[in-house]
């Protein structure tokens, strides 16, 4: 009989490609790869950093494995493993914890899988993470997640992502366009570009930093794949984000009006804390850009509220400054303080009771701003790509810029591109559409 093994993904784009991967290897060795909630003999939970109350995210999940199989090998990878090892390996039922550089590695550890009184550690030093690992997600949605890059070579002061992958080093240019030829066969429509800092692409591995490629390269060589429909860039930071870049999407064949754009902060000082390559001013160039060429393109911003200093006065800056700027929709993140962070030890430290009002207002902003943006595509004509999922009876799709539409459920529309005119926004905040020469 084959082994069955389950895999549970927190965390980002960037982990559910790399699961997949971890996945395939498994299936390689012959295993079955069953749905979480099944019973399996090794559970294996990629962890994250960045969510609030990781650990205690994870020890609920360790349970929810034990209960599948109280006799099943749990392992934990990924970026709260290579940080937190030791709490991850003492929690009740953890066998084998692996770091940044030994995850890929994973079925080379488990040939045994008989239980461990205590969790095995194999975790490297940062500094040894220096080596790219590429990655895909497919089978697991209608789009792939495609990692182009990893590691970050910024050193924002609240951020463990240094510590928990190393530092930045990308694909090649061949291997990526290989997986998306891959990706493309399968029969998937959208590709999601994505890692920790894409608009560094082209750093080389093994510590060469000496750009052979550049991001915009990737992008124009990623546009001539054959059998791909869509092209959507996950999150690329405002100073790496160039006009050229801009500018080619505007006349692309494949990739969409779709950009993703960290702010963190409207206030200048806070930006300097937090020390991000940006000031406001150049925030605002990157969407007046984009609006120019694009006036129909989504534009989603990520914004972090409460770091340490951030004054009603700092916040407010940051409130009005996003209520004024023409955007689609925030991810609101609150700040929670992090071991080897500088901010951290920063003065200035922000109530967790004003922290949430404050990201109570923005996520307010955010719906007003998401509404905003759908009643202005009412009535154009866009396309959209349904999901396969029923939820609730209903079948979910995206235009190419963003929008969320739904129509009654139909299997015969799964994975499917359809020209649609957008009518009207519903009490749940989708749009309904009529379909377009159909």
């Amino acid at each position: 009989m084959k082994k069955k093994v389950a895999f549970y993904t927190l965390g980002c784009k960037l982990n559910f490609s790399e699961t997949s991967t971890i996945a395939r290897n498994f299936v390689d060795e012959g295993f079955d790869r069953v749905d979480f909630s099944e019973k399996a003999d090794i559970y294996v939970i990629n962890t994250c950093s960045v969510t609030e109350n990781a650990d205690k995210r994870f020890k609920t999940i360790v349970k929810q494995a034990q209960k599948g199989n109280p006799n099943a090998f749990v392992a934990a990878v990924g970026c709260y493993a290579q940080l937190k090892p030791e709490e991850l390996a003492d929690v009740d039922g953890v066998d084998l914890v692996l770091g940044a550089t030994e995850k890929f590695k994973i079925t080379d550890y488990v040939n045994d899988l008989s239980k461990n009184d205590f969790g095995e550690i194999h975790s490297c030093e940062i500094e040894e993470a220096d080596f790219y690992v590429g990655s895909y997600s497919i089978g697991d949605r209608t789009r792939a997640f495609l990692k182009v890059q990893d590691g970050c070579d910024y050193k924002c002061t609240y951020c463990t992502i240094p510590l928990a992958r190393g530092i930045s080093r990308s694909d090649t240019l061949e291997n990526v366009l290989k997986n998306a030829k891959e990706i493309s066969e399968k029969g998937i429509k959208e590709i999601v570009l994505t890692g920790v800092n894409i608009g560094d692409y082209g750093k080389g591995e093994f510590g060469n930093k000496k750009h052979e490629h550049t991001f915009f390269d990737l992008v124009k060589a990623l546009d001539q794949v054959e059998g791909i429909e869509r092209l959507r860039i996950s999150s690329i930071e405002p100073n790496l984000l160039k006009n050229e870049t801009i500018d080619f999407v505007s006349n692309s064949r494949t990739f969409v009006p779709h950009f993703h754009i960290p702010l963190q902060s409207g206030s200048d000082e806070i930006l300097k804390l937090m020390r991000r390559r940006y000031l406001t001013d150049l925030y605002v160039d990157r969407v007046r850009k984009i609006r120019e060429v694009m006036p129909h393109a989504c534009i989603g911003v990520d914004v972090i509220v409460g770091f340490p200093g951030e004054t009603d006065d700092y916040f407010l800056d940051t409130y009005n400054f996003l209520a004024t700027l023409d955007i689609s929709y925030l991810h609101v993140f609150t700040y929670s303080e992090r071991d080897n962070t500088i901010a951290a030890n920063l003065d200035g430290v922000v109530s967790n009771e004003v922290r949430k009002k404050r990201s109570k207002m923005l996520r307010g902003l955010s719906v007003k701003k998401r509404r905003a943006f759908y009643e202005s595509q009412l009535q154009t004509e866009r396309t959209v790509l349904f999901e396969s999922e029923n939820k609730g009876g209903y079948i979910y799709g995206f235009t190419e810029n963003y929008v969320k539409v739904k129509m009654p459920w139909n299997p015969n529309y799964m994975n499917t591109l359809h020209k649609v005119k957008l009518k009207e926004i519903d009490e749940e905040g989708t749009v309904r559409f009529d379909f377009v020469g159909e």
